[in-house]
């Protein structure tokens, strides 16, 4: 009996240890799977890039709150859609100074730089409160406060993508500028939203006073950021040599003038569909309301945000070149096929397909710059893909103006063929970008 006893209790003993280390062997692999799958996740431990990310969310969100809440509050003011379009057309009517923007964030240090840029951004927020409370804001102002911020977020963007190549390391750099895009994207989902919520409830002054939070707040969470750029705070040349100095090295590395001709290339084409001619499309073609439109553009941020997400999960991003010209063909292919569609929950899927190749574009085309651009060109070649926006005044007007005369369905149709030819051509002209 014993005996019997004693062999229950070794063979128990044995099946529990090899139990136990069957558990012990499938939680390693499990634990190292899941490391391997939040890998990605891993840019966040860099102290300095997580301060980045999150002063760029914030500016965002207030940037996208800002221009639904300013285009309605001048609409109520004036009653003038040409005014609504010329304060539209006034926050980037100074965009061409982004060349030398990106020339000062290449002289100072950009952690200050961005500091001093949201703090202002702030203020000037504060400034449109205090007109709005005090009775005393004519349409002038308005004006006047839009074109100053302008150029002040002019610094903004090539400062903060700066950024995001100097806090991390080279290896990193896809995540990171994928996690950059994924906070445009929130901003591009939430801002607008919370913004017309916020005019609704409290009027311009209370969507003014979170405005002006998120700048502020934007700036205090960049005051975290810590690098030590001190060989290149004094330069003795003048900030034009030192613009001519980067356009002659953006013209000499082929692969980052053809990425910059990417830029322009889906700011004349593509960029168009989603902003100027989503509303005629949605009144015109689809029969449906400023809702219809809101579900569109809804349907379009989330392609966008799960697009960047993606990318923004992926352990590496090899053969980038090739992919930004897939990416930047199948959105055009993707309008395309939104051109011919004639019912709205098609229409909207589509538009979902749209955002993502659109948000993937952007990650690819902010990779590839980050990871050519040596660190002391940043701020001037962010400067130039800033700089490349002024292509979408040109492409909206001419979508308009086609739209008026044909109709949404050619507008879009000349849209997606211009974006896919000009790839096709830039693919053939810049071999280098392929191998990229």
């Amino acid at each position: 009996m014993c005996v019997l006893t004693h062999f229950r209790v070794t063979a128990c003993s044995a099946v529990i240890c090899f139990a136990n280390r069957l558990l012990q062997e499938y939680s390693l692999r499990l634990i190292g799977s899941l490391t391997r799958v939040s890998t990605p996740l891993g840019v966040f431990r860099h102290r300095n890039f997580a301060f980045v990310w999150g002063s760029t969310t914030l500016v965002g969100i207030g940037t996208q709150m800002e221009s639904a809440v300013l285009g309605w509050f001048v609409l109520s003011l004036t009653d003038s859609p040409f005014l609504v379009g010329s304060i539209a057309a006034a926050r980037m009517a100074l965009n061409f100074l982004a060349l030398f923007a990106g020339a000062i964030a290449d002289r100072l240090p950009r952690n200050l730089l961005l500091v001093s840029v949201e703090f202002v951004m702030g203020i000037m927020g504060i400034l449109m409160l205090a007109l709005i409370l005090t009775d005393l804001l004519e349409v002038w102002h308005i004006f006047a406060i839009t074109l100053s911020m302008g150029v002040v977020r002019l610094f903004q963007m090539p400062v903060a993508q700066s950024l995001v190549g100097d806090t991390l390391p080279r290896e990193r750099v896809n995540n990171g500028a994928a996690f950059n895009t994924v906070a445009m994207n929130i901003a591009m989902l939430c801002g607008p939203v919370i913004g017309g919520l916020l005019y609704q409830w409290f009027g311009p002054q209370g969507a003014y006073l979170v405005i002006a939070s998120l700048y502020l707040a934007s700036g205090m969470v960049a005051v975290g950021i810590r690098i030590e750029r001190s060989e290149r705070t004094s330069r003795p040349e003048s900030v034009m040599h030192t613009v001519t100095e980067g356009l002659r090295y953006a013209a000499g590395n082929q692969v980052i003038w053809a990425v910059l001709t990417a830029a322009v290339i889906i700011n004349l084409a593509g960029w168009t569909i989603h902003t100027g001619l989503a509303p005629i499309f949605a009144r015109d073609v689809l029969g449906t309301d400023s809702a219809g439109l809101g579900l569109l553009l809804f349907g379009f941020g989330v392609g966008a945000l799960s697009g960047s997400l993606g990318l923004a999960m992926a352990p590496s991003l090899p053969h980038t070149g090739r992919l930004l010209f897939v990416a930047v063909i199948m959105w055009h292919a993707m309008v395309l096929l939104f051109s011919l569609s004639q019912s709205f929950y098609l229409s909207m899927g589509l538009f979902v397909l749209v955002g993502a190749a659109f948000a993937s574009t952007q990650v690819l085309i902010l990779t590839l710059l980050l990871r050519t651009t040596q660190q002391e060109f940043r701020g001037r070649i962010m400067g130039l893909r800033s700089f490349a926006i002024l292509a979408y005044s040109f492409g909206s007007m001419a979508a308009g103006a086609i739209a008026g005369v044909w109709g949404a369905p050619t507008a879009a149709q000349v849209v997606g063929v211009t974006g896919i030819t000009l790839a096709l051509v830039l693919a053939v002209v810049a071999p280098k970008l392929r191998r990229a």
